[in-house]
C-alpha cells in the first residue's frame, strides 16, 4: 500500500475531543481497545514543546534489548516461571545474549489479582512457585537482566483486573527494587483520568528513590504525546497502540513512529511496541522488513515470540548483528523518512562513523526497484562509498546511486560508508551547489534551492525570508546540521539566514556556525516575524563547516530554516604582483553576443573574430572585449588591493554603441564608467579591491538599445598582494 504521512509537523494541530488516556478499558495488556483510540489520536496530534532533555539515570544510550513474553503467550497458562527460566537458558544458548539481548520481561499476569494485608503485591503461586525474586536470581545468574509489568492505573490493563500502582508508586517501586528487578513496563489502563504526566512522573520518581538503575519503559500509547514530556521522565516511550502480528498492523505502526524522529536519543527512545518476529502472521520476508525498520528508527528491539521453538529463520532474523548495530549505533540518531513514492520508500538513519543505515522498502505487492543517491540520504562529498548489504552480506561500491529491486513488502538495508571527501573548488562557491558530507533535518530532508516542505526532497518553495526571495540557498527543518568538507583551503562564509516566510510569521529558530569543532557565528533567535540576518564566519584553517539550526524554546512545528544565499570563498586568488586581466583565469562570463574575447574586440559571433583593440585611435594589446550586456567575474580570494582599465566602445562600432562600465567588489559597486558612446575616448577607472572575494566587470546599455555596444576593458591590470 503507498505510503501516506499521517502527521505532519505544522498542518494538524487537533487532538481528539475525548482522549484515550481517559478511557478505563479492562482489553488485555497494552489495551487493545484504548490502543486503537490512541492509534487514531496520535494521526491527528501534533508536538508542540521542545524536546525534553533525556532522563540521566545512565540507562539505555542505546535502545534496549530483551524478550517479552506477551505477544506470543497474552495471559495463557504457559507463561510461567518454567517459560521465564527457559527463554534466559536460550538468550545464552542461542547466541542472543551475544548479539545484544540483555532484558528478560514479564507482561501483564505475572501476580494475584489483590494486594496483601500489607498492600504489597503478590506474585501468582501457580506461575511462580519459587517467587519473583528467584526468577530474577535465576535471569540474573546467566548474566542478563529482569523486567517486570505493571499499569498507571488502579488496576492492569487484563480482564481479570490484577492490581496497579496508581496510588502505590513508591510502595511497588520499594518491592520491586528488593526482588532485584532491572526494568518496569507501565501500562495506563484504568488510570480513572488522572493526568498522564503526574502518573507517570510519580512512579519515575518512586523508582529513582529506590536507588537501584531501574529501565523505565512508558506506556502510554502516545495519547497523551509522550514524546514531548515522557524523556525527562522514562527511557522509552510508546507512540502508538499495540502492534499485532501482521503486515497492516506492523507497517501502519512503523508510518506513524517515523515522523517522530525527532524525538529520539540516547536514553530516551520513541517506542512502536514489541516485536512479532517468529509469531506466524507475518512471512519472513515481512518480518524482515520489521526488523529493519524497528532498528532503523532506533526502537527497543523486544522479541515477542517464543523463541523456545522458533524456526532457524526467526532466530537468524533476530541475531543478524549488522542490523542490530544500525539500531545500537551509539550516535542514538532515529532514522527518517527521505522519500516516499507509490509505495517505495527510504529511510536514512546517521551513524556514529559518519556513513548512514538505507532502508529501501517496497510496500507494494509485487516486487519493485527502490533507489536513492548518497546525496539524498545525507552524505556527500566523496567520489565512491562503500555498500554492504545487511542482509544478503554483498558487498559494493557506488558513485552515489543507491538502488535494489525489492521483493513485495520486503526492505534492502544497507550501510553506506562514504570514501575521501573531497575538498571545494577553488572560487567563490554556493554551498547548494556543493556535496555536502551530512545533512540532517527533523522533518524532511534538507533541500537545495527550496524551503523545507517537510516530506519528500523537491516539496519545498522559494527560499523567502521576511519578504525578500533567494534563488540559492538551503532549506531544513529544525533541529538540523548541515556538514561541508572543507580541507583547510576555504577562508569565508556569508550567509542570510530566518525563518521562511511559508509559515507566516511563526518559528523560532537560533542558526549557528562552527568551524570544525568552534563556534564562528550565531544569529541568535530568529523569528517568522524577523527579516533576514546576515552572517560571516572566517573559516581559515578549518577541515570542516558546519551549519546547525536549533529550535529556540517555542517548539518545533514551525521552525523552517532557510540558509539563504550561502557562499563560500575556497583556495587563493591570483599572485602577488600586477598582472594583465586577460592572462588571468576568469570563473565566469556571459557576452550579450559572442563569447568574451582575450586581447582582442568581440565580433558578436565565434571567438577569435574580434581585431586590435581599439578605442578613439588609441590601441591596446591587452584587455577584453564583450558585448553588452556582459559579466566577467574573477575570484580574489580578499588578495588583491586594485584594478586599473581603460574603458570604451571599440572604433570598429561607427555608431549607436551605447554602454556603461561598472567595478564591483563582491557585491559593492566601487567604480562607474558613466554613459560611454562610440563619440567617446577612452576613460580611465580604478577601483580599491582590498578584501574582496571577487571581482566582477559588468557592461550594460547605456539607453537606446544593445545593438553595436562593442565594449572594451583596455589594459586592464589586478595589482594582488
Amino acid at each position: 500500500m503507498p505510503h501516506e504521512r499521517s502527521l505532519t509537523p505544522h498542518r494538524f494541530r487537533q487532538r481528539l475531543a475525548a482522549s484515550a488516556a481517559s478511557l478505563t478499558l479492562v482489553a488485555g495488556a497494552g489495551a487493545g481497545l484504548a490502543a486503537l483510540a490512541a492509534t487514531a489520536a496520535v494521526s491527528v496530534q501534533l508536538a508542540t514543546a521542545p524536546p525534553a532533555a533525556a532522563l540521566d539515570n545512565g540507562l539505555a544510550l542505546t535502545p534496549q534489548m530483551g524478550f517479552n513474553n506477551w505477544n506470543s503467550t497474552g495471559c495463557g497458562t504457559q507463561f510461567n516461571e518454567a517459560m521465564v527460566k527457559g527463554i534466559a537458558d536460550l538468550f545464552v544458548s542461542e547466541g542472543l545474549k551475544a548479539a545484544g539481548y540483555t532484558y528478560v520481561n514479564l507482561d501483564d499476569c505475572w501476580a494475584l489479582p489483590n494486594r496483601d494485608a500489607s498492600g504489597n503485591l503478590v506474585a501468582d503461586p501457580v506461575r511462580f512457585p519459587d517467587g519473583i525474586k528467584a526468577v530474577a536470581d535465576y535471569v540474573h545468574s546467566k548474566g542478563l537482566k529482569f523486567g517486570l509489568y505493571s499499569s498507571a492505573g488502579t488496576k492492569t490493563c487484563n480482564s481479570a483486573g490484577f492490581p496497579g500502582g496508581l496510588g502505590h508508586e513508591q510502595q511497588d517501586a520499594n518491592l520491586w527494587a528488593s526482588w532485584g528487578v532491572d526494568y518496569l513496563k507501565y501500562d495506563n489502563c484504568n488510570n480513572n483520568g488522572v493526568d498522564a504526566q503526574q502518573r507517570y512522573k510519580a512512579m519515575g520518581d518512586a523508582l529513582k528513590a529506590t536507588g537501584r538503575p531501574i529501565l523505565y519503559s512508558i506506556c502510554e500509547w502516545g495519547s497523551n504525546q509522550p514524546w514531548n514530556w515522557a524523556p525527562a521522565i522514562g527511557n522509552s516511550w510508546r507512540t502508538t497502540g499495540d502492534i499485532s502480528d501482521s503486515w497492516s498492523s506492523m507497517i501502519g505502526i512503523a508510518h506513524q513512529n517515523q515522523q517522530l524522529a525527532p524525538y529520539a536519543k540516547p536514553g530516551a527512545w520513541n517506542d512502536p511496541d514489541m516485536l512479532e518476529v517468529g509469531n506466524g502472521g507475518m512471512t519472513d520476508t515481512e518480518y524482515r522488513t520489521h526488523f529493519s525498520l524497528w532498528s532503523e528508527m532506533a526502537a527497543p528491539l523486544l522479541i515477542g515470540s517464543d523463541i523456545r521453538s522458533a524456526s532457524a529463520a526467526t532466530l537468524a532474523i533476530l541475531k543478524n548483528t549488522d542490523v542490530i548495530a544500525v539500531d545500537q549505533d551509539p550516535l542514538g540518531k532515529q532514522g527518517t523518512v527521505v522519500s516516499s513514492s507509490g509505495g517505495k520508500v527510504v529511510m536514512s538513519k546517521p551513524l556514529a562513523d559518519g556513513g548512514r543505515a538505507v532502508t529501501l522498502t517496497n510496500e507494494n505487492a509485487s516486487a519493485q526497484t527502490v533507489s536513492t543517491t548518497a546525496q539524498d540520504i545525507g552524505v556527500g562529498g566523496a567520489t565512491s562509498y562503500a555498500l554492504k548489504d545487511l542482509w544478503s552480506k554483498a558487498t559494493s561500491s557506488t558513485s552515489g546511486t543507491i538502488s535494489a529491486s525489492v521483493p513485495a513488502h520486503g526492505t534492502v538495508m544497507f550501510r553506506v560508508t562514504p570514501g575521501s571527501p573531497v575538498p571545494p573548488p577553488t572560487g567563490l562557491n554556493q554551498l547548494s551547489d556543493l556535496p555536502w558530507t551530512s545533512a540532517v533535518s527533523a522533518w524532511g530532508p534538507v533541500e537545495r534551492d527550496h524551503s523545507n516542505g517537510e516530506q519528500a526532497a523537491g516539496d519545498g518553495k522559494t527560499l523567502t525570508i521576511g519578504g525578500t526571495t533567494y534563488a540559492k540557498g538551503l532549506g531544513a527543518h529544525a533541529p538540523s546540521d548541515i556538514s561541508y568538507y572543507l580541507g583547510k583551503l576555504c577562508k569565508k562564509l556569508t550567509v542570510d539566514v530566518g525563518v521562511d516566510d511559508e509559515v507566516g510569521g511563526n518559528g523560532s529558530v537560533d542558526f549557528q556556525v562552527y568551524k570544525d569543532g568552534a563556534l564562528a557565528a550565531d544569529s541568535g533567535t530568529r523569528t517568522g516575524n524577523d527579516a533576514a540576518a546576515h552572517l560571516t564566519a572566517d573559516l581559515t584553517g578549518a577541515t570542516t563547516l558546519r551549519l546547525v539550526a536549533t529550535d529556540a524554546g517555542d517548539g518545533m512545528n514551525y521552525d523552517h530554516a532557510d540558509w539563504a544565499d550561502a557562499k563560500i570563498s575556497c583556495g587563493n586568488g591570483p599572485s602577488a604582483g600586477a598582472h594583465a586581466l586577460s592572462d588571468l583565469n576568469w570563473t565566469s562570463a556571459v557576452s550579450g553576443w559572442g563569447p568574451v574575447e582575450k586581447d582582442r574586440s568581440n565580433g558578436e559571433q565565434a571567438a577569435g573574430d574580434g581585431r586590435t583593440l581599439t578605442i578613439g585611435g588609441a590601441t591596446y594589446s591587452k584587455g577584453l572585449g564583450v558585448h553588452a550586456a556582459s559579466t566577467v567575474t574573477y575570484y580574489l580570494g580578499g588578495g588583491c588591493s586594485s584594478i586599473a582599465t581603460d574603458v570604451g566602445v571599440d572604433d570598429e562600432v561607427s555608431s549607436n554603441g551605447s554602454v556603461d562600465f561598472r567595478i564591483y567588489r563582491d557585491d559593492t559597486l566601487v567604480a562607474d564608467s558613466g554613459v560611454v558612446t562610440t563619440s567617446d575616448t577612452a576613460r580611465h577607472l580604478t577601483a580599491a579591491l582590498n578584501g574582496g572575494t571577487e571581482l566582477r566587470l559588468v557592461v550594460t546599455d547605456g539607453g537606446n538599445g544593445n545593438n553595436s555596444d562593442h565594449a572594451d576593458w583596455a589594459g586592464p591590470v589586478l595589482t594582488c598582494g
